[in-house]
């Protein structure tokens, strides 16, 4: 989803990528476990605005919405605006961007990506919402079903812009995970859907199923979600508070006891559903600024619209997780890369 705060008052790649060690932005001398804490679970090691308002044979490059690790080891950097970069992971540097489009021609909304075990890239689109398969020149391949209630209204109870988000593949490759953003009509618990899908012959997926998670408050949406090798999830919440600025958790989350609530039909009450279990890991503002400006108030100048979330490898018992901000082609944002280290 797209925070417009302009208007503001003032793990198949995991290995690939475990040496990933690109340029960075200015750093705090602290150790990255140290001086460079967030929380506890995790620490930021740098960033890089080396991509703010550039472009690429022709392109914006920014409105970045979901990463990914790619088979050689580069990343993959979907915007929401129909492209698909290929980043050097060293230097961040594009090498390549692919159009993407429906079965018309039209643009996406283009906001979560996994590259699949083949180097197919399954990319979401929160219009309809959509998920479908890509080649790796932006060729339309396959199209997987959605549930009924998680269209957009009046084929369904969601709200166009606020559905599919985040997009993961879980360990084996067997299952496929969407976060929707924010709650379908309906349910007044607040708690926004996870969907899921199993693999299939030819590496179609089948509906699968479905899980409850609550938000901290109203205002924050879920923009991504990344699977752990042990099956549970890295979950970024994200909201926009006018004057203020964005707020933006990360939390560990396990839906291995949750509810399937895919015949559900409201989460209102919740009555018999278990809710996927979370754990706070660290809220962004609480990061050092590492001499961070932001161009708007911000709780902490490091801050912005972070939409994307990848993990990059894992070195010392820490998962590298690498973000990035969605600056909505906006002078009143940052593209910004944020190298963080998450303990679990």
């Amino acid at each position: 989803m797209r925070l417009r705060t302009v208007l503001t008052t003032a793990t198949a790649g995991l290995a690939a990528a475990t040496c990933l060690t690109a340029a960075a932005g200015p750093a705090n001398a602290g150790n990255s476990r140290t001086g460079n804490a967030c929380s506890s679970s995790v620490s930021i090691d740098r960033f890089s605005d080396a991509l703010d308002k550039t472009t690429y044979d022709g392109t914006f490059v920014g409105n970045f919405s979901a990463l990914a690790v790619d088979k050689d080891g580069s990343i993959a950097a979907l915007e929401d605006r129909s492209s698909l970069f290929d980043l050097n992971a060293k230097s961040l540097q594009p090498k390549r961007a692919v159009h993407l489009a429906d079965e018309n021609g039209a643009d996406l909304d283009s906001e979560g990506l996994v590259i699949d075990r083949d180097g197919t890239r399954l990319i979401t689109s929160e219009t309809e919402p959509s998920i479908r398969r890509y080649s790796a020149d932006g060729k339309i391949l396959d199209r997987l079903p959605v549930p009924s209630s998680l269209l957009v209204a009046p084929a369904g109870r969601a709200v166009s812009n606020q559905t599919f988000e985040g997009l993961t593949l879980l360990p084996g490759g067997h299952t496929l995970l969407a976060s929707m953003e924010y709650p379908i009509a309906g349910d007044t618990s607040g708690d926004v859907r996870f969907q899921t899908w199993t693999r299939t012959r030819g590496d179609h997926f089948k509906l699968a199923a479905q899980y409850a998670y609550k938000p901290d408050a109203s205002f924050l949406g879920v923009p991504e979600v990344q699977a752990l090798p042990d099956s549970r999830l890295l979950v970024l919440e994200r909201g926009f508070t006018s004057g203020v600025g964005n707020t933006v958790r990360l939390y560990l989350a396990d839906p291995r006891h949750a509810t399937d609530t895919s015949r559900t039909d409201t989460l209102t009450g919740r009555p018999g559903v278990h809710l996927v279990e979370k754990t706070l890991l660290a809220d962004i503002a609480d990061c050092p600024t590492l001499g961070a400006t932001a161009k708007q108030p911000q709780p902490n100048p490091l801050l912005d619209n972070i939409e994307g979330m990848v993990i990059t490898g894992k070195e010392k018992g820490r998962y590298k997780v690498l973000l990035v901000s969605d600056d909505n082609q906006n002078t009143a944002q940052t593209t910004r890369f944020y190298y963080l280290r998450v303990r679990v």
